[in-house]
């Protein structure tokens, strides 16, 4: 029976990962900063918790090791992160690190301490959500987008050292997800100078866009087609949106696109 280990699985994405690999069979480490909480995927045959801040490098190791002992691990998913919205100029030197703390340095340092097992059974995979906004930018999002395209190109960096023992790495990149990331996992920071910018940004992704978004189910079904199938793909859009928009930048170039976001919020 395979295990993934999947961090951020208290909600959303992470939770609805947990659960459908679970019904599938799969031994499930899921892990949290509070598993205690955690009430729905205690219940769940097959599913082990484990406490886990991906900013902390010493509970990283502690905990990898806790799951090695309980399974041989064959696929990691690094789903923990959160968004940030704001125009450089609002966000302290605490928000910038924090964000990088999560979103890419967690990513690289729970990689890192899985790598000598992998390597020694020489197999596994490694997914990493990234989003849409790994792949194109938007207004306000620098940091959050500083911290997926780095994702991004580090993967694709990662692909060729991995390649030489047979350990798979894969982004999966969703458009919007109908989950509390706009709410309890998006910080919003205001400056005056960026106010009208701020509130055409939160206009273009209000409840008639959100009523689009894919379900975290869903795009659970693309986590399990990249850990699953034998392609040797490195990127997977999640959600009909994340497919269109990324086929309009392809088939515009990179350029093209730039300017006509420019054009939407001029």
């Amino acid at each position: 029976m395979p295990t993934i280990f999947i961090t951020g699985a208290s909600s959303g994405l992470g939770k609805a990962t947990a659960k459908l690999f679970a019904e599938r069979g799969w031994h499930v480490i899921a892990t949290m900063r509070r598993p205690e909480r955690e009430t729905e995927l205690a219940q769940l045959p097959g599913v082990s918790l484990l406490p886990l801040d991906v900013t902390d490098s010493a509970q990283i190791d502690a905990t990898v090791q806790q799951a090695i002992a309980l399974h041989t691990i064959d696929v990691v998913f690094n789903n923990a992160g959160y968004g940030l919205i704001g125009a450089l100029e609002s966000l302290s030197d605490e928000q910038i690190t924090h964000l990088l703390n999560t979103n890419l340095l967690g990513v690289i340092r729970v990689t890192k301490a899985f790598l000598p097992h992998l390597r020694e059974k020489r197999s596994g995979r490694i997914i990493s959500t990234t989003s849409i906004g790994g792949l194109i930018a938007f207004p306000l999002y620098s940091i959050y987008h500083a911290a997926k395209w780095a994702v991004e190109g580090w993967s694709e960096s990662m692909s060729f050292e991995l390649a030489h023992h047979n350990i798979g790495i894969k982004t999966v990149s969703p458009g919007g997800i109908a989950t509390d990331f706009t709410g309890r996992s998006l910080q919003v920071a205001e400056h005056p100078a960026y106010a009208d910018l701020l509130q055409k940004l939160l206009a273009s992704q209000g409840s008639e866009q959100q009523a689009h978004f894919s379900s975290p189910e869903a795009i659970a079904e693309v986590v399990y087609e990249a850990a699953t199938d034998q392609k040797d793909q490195l990127r997977y859009q999640a959600g009909a949106d994340a497919v269109a928009i990324y086929a309009r930048r392809l088939a515009a170039g990179p350029e093209a696109f730039r300017q006509g976001v420019a054009t939407q919020f001029a």
